[in-house]
């Protein structure tokens, strides 16, 4: 499992209270790859619109006015009402926190432009590290093992709070608060501090290797990512195979996946949806490329929007799809404000792929498994695509 400190996922915890599992992705310090549960938002406005369902929504502005007139923090008392109503992907944040949340849609953030991994022994291991960023400056390098931050280890815990705690508080911790890093390479062992700094994100990118196979790596679903998506397809030649490489996709925006999708459907359903038991659907765009060689690489940080995209592509026949089972995020969640300016996004639904089928908490399944982490994958794709038709 791997996350970025790109989208301000799940944050530190607050007095005890649970994690907050919010945006399908990670903002940990400045990226990262690939996991972090969340909640996709069915439109990119800054301002939040009561969508939740009625019952839950009262209950917990409610409890927000209650604790405002008793002189109490309406933050905390939300999470509690949202903690105990079972809603596992729901969150409350402080208005600072949800504008964090909406710059980081709009591909900004603040971190130190890392990403990392927890490996099978729990090891906390650099799988990234972004160009002109606080982490570059530093030295650090991809496959640098993260031991502690702020002196807490994190060998064991779950990659997103790992992210979290870099990532800090969003109004606690801004652009220039330091975060201090235990690192190790090999034998050496050392402390790095970091400021933290405003980064943008670099969500897509193109790369033809060697042999002629083109990746599309897209690590994010913030705005523009699906229209970049389809341009940089149509500038490939024609019939030229093409690896969608969703791995650590940490989700965001669904129109943006279903853009994206519209770069390999000619129009038709990508998915659908309920609001409050209200039944909708979206569908891709006509004109797609429907003959293009296509494999899509996905593992266990593949969520959400991207689990949308996946689910779309290989349930219409479109794309094979390699690697390991994806996150298994699947719900639609909505904001509303609540008194004292919070946010609360609550679960209003949930996304099922074109023939029906409900990722929540079971994921999609590749056609063909592999380890996703393994160099060797790409050669994997690179076989199965061969067998698809021309790739050049």
């Amino acid at each position: 499992m791997s996350g970025r400190d790109l989208f301000c996922q799940p944050r530190r915890p607050r007095r005890g209270a649970a994690l907050a599992l919010v945006f399908t992705g990670v903002l940990v310090a400045g990226a990262a790859t690939g996991s972090l549960p969340g909640a996709d938002r069915k439109t990119a406005s800054g301002t939040p619109r009561p969508a939740a369902p009625a019952e839950r929504h009262e209950e917990v502005a409610r409890a927000a006015a209650e604790a405002m007139a008793d002189g109490k923090s309406p933050v905390e008392a939300a999470e509690r009402a949202v903690s105990r109503s079972g809603d596992r992907w729901g969150a409350v944040y402080s208005s600072g926190e949800y504008a964090e949340l909406e710059d980081a849609l709009d591909g900004r953030y603040t971190g130190v432009g890392l990403s990392a991994r927890r490996e099978r022994d729990g090891r906390i291991e650099v799988t990234e590290v972004r160009s002109d960023s606080p982490a570059a400056e530093a030295g650090i390098r991809e496959g640098d093992r993260l031991r502690t931050v702020d002196g807490e280890r994190v060998d064991g815990r779950p990659v997103t709070e790992v992210v979290s705690i870099l990532r800090g508080d969003a109004e606690d911790d801004p652009a220039g608060t330091a975060v201090r890093l235990g690192l190790e390479r090999g034998t050496r062992a050392w402390t790095e501090t970091l400021r933290r700094a405003r980064l943008s994100t670099e969500p897509v990118t193109v790369r033809t290797l060697a042999d002629g196979l083109t990746v599309v790596r897209v690590t994010s679903f913030t705005k523009g990512v699906g229209e970049q998506v389809r341009s940089e397809v149509e500038r490939l030649p024609s019939g030229a195979g093409v690896v969608l490489d969703l791995r650590g996709n940490s989700g965001g925006l669904v129109g943006e996946a279903v853009t994206a999708a519209s770069a390999f459907l000619d129009g038709g359903l990508v998915t659908t949806y309920d609001v409050d038991g209200d039944q909708r659907a979206l569908h891709a765009e006509a004109g797609g490329d429907t003959t293009r060689p296509l494999v899509a690489l996905v593992d266990g940080g593949t969520m959400s929007a991207a689990e949308l995209l996946t689910g779309a592509l290989q349930d219409r026949g479109r794309a094979v799809v390699l690697g390991s089972r994806t996150f298994g995020k699947g719900s639609v969640q909505m904001p509303s404000r609540l008194p004292g300016g919070s946010v609360a996004e609550l679960t209003v639904g949930h996304y099922r792929t074109p023939l029906g089928r409900d990722v929540d908490g079971t994921g999609i399944t590749p056609d063909l498994e592999v380890d996703p982490a393994d160099p060797a994958a790409l050669e994997r794709a690179r076989t199965v695509l061969s067998g698809l038709g021309p790739t050049a």
